[in-house]
């Protein structure tokens, strides 16, 4: 499997011109040219633009530095706060992104071209994967304080998105975990998912005094979802909860939670009757590990 990855990245790297200093045949790099286009007609601030790009700040600088040189981008500072650095593109680099996106889409069209019609859309849906499943790659899971910023704001996201859903919406208070908090060792762990710096999933546990393991607040964003992310969320869980020494995993969920109820008995669990008392729950699940 790795020697095929190494071969497919020396294909793709060579067949987009990536060895080559000037790039599509402009007065720079790849990771120049990249770089303006990521920053965009609209600007962006260097933080996120490091993290979407996921390279080290020194780097960044350098090749923003670079971009300064020959004016095609100005780096500002926040008028609130002087750590807060934007770049954004001067009206030369405006320009110029518009150059890299003509010769972009002639680049592409290039490596259609040759393909039959049958091969182009083999080729097109091969990317289209291969795309998802790098990304579902460079997705981190991490355990956390759950009253961290990245935790804060996948829970945000997650009761906001039950509201909508379940029949009379929503009332943190009610729930039987109305404190988050408690899911931090030894009591339990938290986990959140990130991807370029974005938080886009969570799921926490509770270890119990009956060599079982509570799992609550199991959430994937929408624009991840269908990577797998879900099912990595569960697994690491329950990887967890057998360190922690507990042999089953238990949980509760609502019944307007279709895919989650397919994803906890795909991945092995039972329903079982009611072990509780949580008032937005309708079907309850265990499994032995």
């Amino acid at each position: 499997m790795v020697e095929e990855i190494r071969r497919f990245n020396r294909t793709v790297t060579q067949r987009v011109g990536a060895l080559n200093d000037a790039y599509l045949s402009r007065d720079r790099p790849l990771g120049q040219a990249r770089v303006l286009w990521e920053i965009g007609p609209d600007g962006c601030d260097v933080r996120a633009l490091r993290a979407r790009l996921d390279v080290d700040s020194g780097y960044l600088s350098r090749l923003l530095r670079a971009l300064e040189g020959d004016g095609l981008v100005a780096v500002e500072r926040s008028d609130g706060d002087g750590r807060v650095r934007t770049a954004r593109l001067t009206k030369t680099g405006l320009a110029e992104r518009e150059t890299l996106d003509s010769r972009s889409d002639e680049l592409a069209a290039s490596i259609l071209a040759p393909l039959s019609e049958r091969q182009r859309t083999r080729l097109v849906a091969a990317m289209a994967e291969v795309s998802r499943l790098l990304v579902a790659s460079t997705v981190d899971v991490a355990a956390t304080d759950p009253r961290g910023a990245a935790a804060e704001e996948c829970l945000r996201a997650y009761f906001a998105e039950i509201g909508e859903r379940f029949e009379n919406g929503f009332e943190h208070d009610r729930s039987l975990m109305p404190d988050e908090a408690a899911m931090t060792p030894p009591a339990g762990v938290f986990l959140v998912a990130t991807l370029h710096g974005d938080a886009v999933g969570c799921g926490g546990l509770l270890f119990e005094d009956n060599d079982s393991a509570y799992l609550k607040r199991m959430w994937v964003s929408s624009s991840v979802r269908g990577l797998g992310l879900g099912r990595r969320l569960l697994a690491e869980l329950e990887w967890h909860a057998a360190a922690s020494g507990a042999r089953t995993v238990r949980l509760e969920t609502n019944r307007t939670l279709t895919e989650a109820m397919g994803l906890y008995r795909a991945a092995g669990y039972r329903e079982v009757e009611p072990f509780n008392a949580e008032p937005y729950a309708h079907h309850w699940f265990e499994k032995q590990l």
